[in-house]
């Protein structure tokens, strides 16, 4: 009898038990969308129904819809965007479990509801309540003060994602509005790609191609990505990829330390890697495609600068400073990068990179892709230029069915944001160095610390309102550094919180504002994947006990700096919200009106598919690329101009090298798989994790329920160390020690441990003389020296011990 008479293809699959899932939301009502998460309060079962559409606003781009049940001024349970009639190719923006689960956010016990001002020590985290006038008056009379006494460059407004909408900013507005503000470039997620880029590429050139792009290539290779876990949603990066893979017929591999969630059900797919290492696998198969006469020579002559000697600039001919030299080994470290040289560094066998070399060399369209987990590394800007250029190496760029090496790009609904006004104070920091800011600001140049618009700083960040924002410390690096900076009230003197729940970086607040969530509230956004869409909504409830929005504090703010006028320019924030709306119909007539997108809630619109760098493929002269080249710069001179003179560290460049590379080499990592000791003889990289968005959520009793924090370990490692699955652990190193649950598995490669970002810090900060952090965050471990070139956040750079909590 044949095994496969009644096999059903996993499209098919799909689509019957995606009709079946929606049919059961929509036959189950409340109990069906809220059962994961309780059912419904029976106090509201006779209660007349009023339902509003809102948006997630947190840092992830699906902003996703928000379906609110409300009775009698009360959430009583949370839907999205659903049809029971919704084939597999239908956009539907729908919430993921985080965003269902809302309604314990909403009103949850330690939702902030009053003004309060701190009565402990900085981190201690005691307060008591205050009114609106004194909250308000104290935070506007210091921050008088402080400009007053140091100048606008003292006060400053952290790297914060909790909050997106058209109208998230009014700090930064009403700031501009008494002489501004320190600014910051860069964000936590994306420094180093986002700083390289343009060297590469351009300004104007740096988004890639859609995932549905795809769909017509015969060969994807992701590098250290998972999009059903960093951007999941009905209609954002998790359906394209799962849209995409169902509909491709390209052979997928995906590059990663962990078996990730985007690999599961498709084990064949997953090659595993030494964490920091992509560029030297890339190094690997260009050694192999230049040696087998695979690259596409005609392609790198006619687009690319730098690739061989040919085509470096005429100053730098002669000197062996190609792409090509560094991987033939007559340049740079002089080492031939063999794919033996990269087997023995990335972990994967030599036969392995070879077969990988011959199908990029022979397979069309390729689909190069790199999520930003590779490029958050201390090698990150050339790790991830490295594998922009994998693709120019073959010629495959600008054609169907290929990407140019960066993140996917997407189709999106673009809504004008409230005008923040014209900044007076032209300095600005990497953000990540803000903790450098506080702590000896005057000693941070343009050559040390990335200082932009002059040579250096002349006072440290005396004054912050972190909005929204758990930077401070549980998402910065080094917590334990972090907190003696900002426990030390003459270094900041004056930190100004505002968030709806007391996350450990508003623990450092000296006054806290209570905010409103954006559907507490009118607020539109939009945003979008493969497809776009944009969600309108109005608030589900009245505003409760003292919870303002963050437009209005910022009002308060203004009036008592005599600004209140130039500030709200006579408007409330809906009209500013209905006048943003209707600049952006001006731009893009498409879209409904105002009031029609209040009403639906929702609205979508199919996209196309955007192949990057298309036009500069078809004509390389009338489409040229803003870079000094116009051309593709595998070699960056203005890369070596710009950096000339930098005080670099030990490590930063490679060995024997005064300055950085002006290729994409691989750069062994100061905390990484070539550099562990004995003492931390582990390597230590993080990752995005289900049941968060960054620390988001973090607090949510039912969601840490079904997604613990874990340590991810491989078997060999554990046995070692008479570690078993569950076992409570305790992962250390030179910064600091967490302790969480092991999670025994083969998804990791031996000698690395994987440990979540984003977990709540919980540590006694002033009593236990360790600080062990039982809340298990990561970022308790990681480094605050920044990457070399951007100035960004290492945070996957890190090595550790890890050994078992005796009983």
């Amino acid at each position: 009898m044949s095994t496969n008479t009644h096999a059903v293809s996993r499209r098919s699959f799909l689509k019957t038990t995606g009709a079946l899932g929606a049919l059961a939301v929509a036959a189950g009502g409340a109990a069906s969308a809220d059962a994961m998460f309780g059912e419904v309060p029976a106090a509201f079962a006779d209660a007349q129904e009023k339902i509003t559409w809102g948006h997630c606003a947190i840092n992830c781009p699906g902003r996703c819809s928000l379906k609110f049940h409300v009775k009698d001024d009360e959430v009583a349970w949370v839907d999205t965007f659903t049809s029971k009639d919704a084939g597999f190719d239908d956009l539907q923006p729908r919430a993921c479990l985080r965003g269902r689960t809302y309604r314990r956010w909403l009103a949850h016990p330690d939702r902030l509801s009053y003004p309060m001002k701190r009565v402990g020590k900085r981190g201690e985290g005691k307060f008591e309540r205050i009114s609106w006038e004194e909250a308000i008056d104290t935070a506007a009379s210091k921050l008088k003060e402080v400009i007053d006494t140091y100048g606008n460059e003292a006060v400053y407004v952290p790297y914060a994602t909790g909050v997106s909408a058209s109208t998230s900013r009014p700090f930064n507005r009403m700031l501009n509005l008494v002489g501004g503000y320190l600014n910051f470039y860069n964000s936590y997620s994306t420094a180093q790609i986002s700083c390289i880029t343009p060297y590469m590429y351009g300004s104007k050139q740096s988004s890639g191609s859609t995932l549905s792009t795809a769909e017509d290539a015969e060969l994807i290779l992701l590098f250290g990505s998972s999009p059903v876990e960093t951007r999941q949603g009905g209609a954002v990066s998790h359906y394209d990829w799962a849209h995409m893979r169902e509909k491709t017929n390209a052979k997928i591999y995906i590059i990663d330390p962990r078996m990730n969630d985007s690999v599961m059900g498709h084990s064949d797919t997953w090659l595993p890697i030494n964490p920091g290492t992509d560029a030297a696998l890339v190094a690997g198969i260009a050694h192999y495609l230049i040696e087998h006469d695979m690259v596409d020579l005609d392609f790198l002559h006619s687009y690319c600068v730098g690739y061989d000697e040919e085509t470096m600039p005429e100053t730098y001919k002669g000197k062996n400073l190609s792409y090509y030299d560094y991987i033939m080994g007559a340049g740079y470290d002089k080492v031939e990068k063999t794919p033996a040289w990269a087997a023995k560094i990335t972990g994967i066998p030599v036969e392995t990179i070879e077969k990988l070399a011959y199908e990029v060399g022979t397979t069309k369209p390729l689909y190069v892709n790199q999520g930003w987990g590779p490029q958050r590394r201390s090698n990150g800007e050339w790790t991830s230029w490295a594998i922009m250029a994998l693709p120019c190496l073959v010629g495959q760029i600008g054609l169907a069915g290929t990407n140019n090496g960066t993140r996917e790009g997407s189709n999106s609904v673009s809504l004008s944001s409230l005008p923040k006004g014209t900044n007076p104070v032209k300095k600005s920091i990497p953000c990540f160095l803000f903790t450098d800011a506080i702590d000896h600001g005057p000693e941070m140049t343009a050559k040390n610390a990335g200082v932009k618009g002059g040579d250096k700083l002349e006072v440290g960040i005396k004054y912050m309102i972190n909005y929204a924002g758990n930077c401070l410390t549980n998402q910065h690096s080094d917590i334990n550094k972090a907190h003696d900076i900002l426990s030390d009230e003459s270094k900041c003197e004056f930190i100004l919180g505002v968030d709806t729940v007391m996350c450990d970086s508003l623990k450092y607040a000296d006054i806290i504002l209570p905010d409103l969530f954006r559907f507490e509230q009118v607020s539109m956004v939009g945003t979008g994947g493969d497809n776009a869409y944009m969600i309108a909504g109005q608030p589900c409830t009245s505003p409760k006990f003292e919870r303002k929005t963050a437009y209005e504090m910022a009002t308060l703010m203004a009036e008592k700096l005599g600004v209140k006028d130039e500030f709200t320019e006579g408007k409330t924030e809906e009209e500013w919200i209905v006048e943003l709306y209707e600049q952006s119909r001006e731009k893009d007539p498409e879209l409904p009106t105002y009031e029609q997108a209040m009403e639906q809630g929702v609205y979508v619109r199919p996209g196309k598919k955007k192949v990057s760098m298309e036009k500069f493929r078809t004509d390389p002269v009338a489409n040229a690329l803003d870079t000094p080249s116009g051309k593709i710069e595998i070699f960056s001179e203005k890369l070596l101009q710009f950096t000339d003179g930098w005080e670099l560290q030990d490590g930063d460049t490679l060995a024997g090298m005064d300055t950085l590379p002006a290729v994409p080499v691989y750069i062994p990592e100061w905390f990484g798989v070539e550099s562990t000791t004995e003492e931390f003889p582990l390597a230590l990289t993080g990752f995005h994790y289900r049941g968060r968005i960054h620390s988001s959520w973090g607090f949510i009793e039912d969601l840490k329920e079904v997604n613990p924090q874990e340590a991810w370990i491989n078997p060999l490692d554990a046995q070692d160390r008479g570690i078993a699955q569950g076992d409570t652990i305790r992962v250390k190193n030179q910064f600091g020690v967490i302790e969480l649950l092991a999670k025994v598995t083969p998804r990791v490669v031996p000698g690395t441990v994987a440990v979540s970002q984003g977990a709540w810090h919980d540590a006694d900060m002033f009593g236990d003389a360790e600080r062990v952090d039982k809340g298990g965050s990561i970022n308790t471990l990681t480094t605050q020296r920044p990457s070399p070139l951007s100035k960004g956040n290492p945070q996957h750079t890190n090595i550790c011990q890890v050994e078992k909590v005796s009983a």
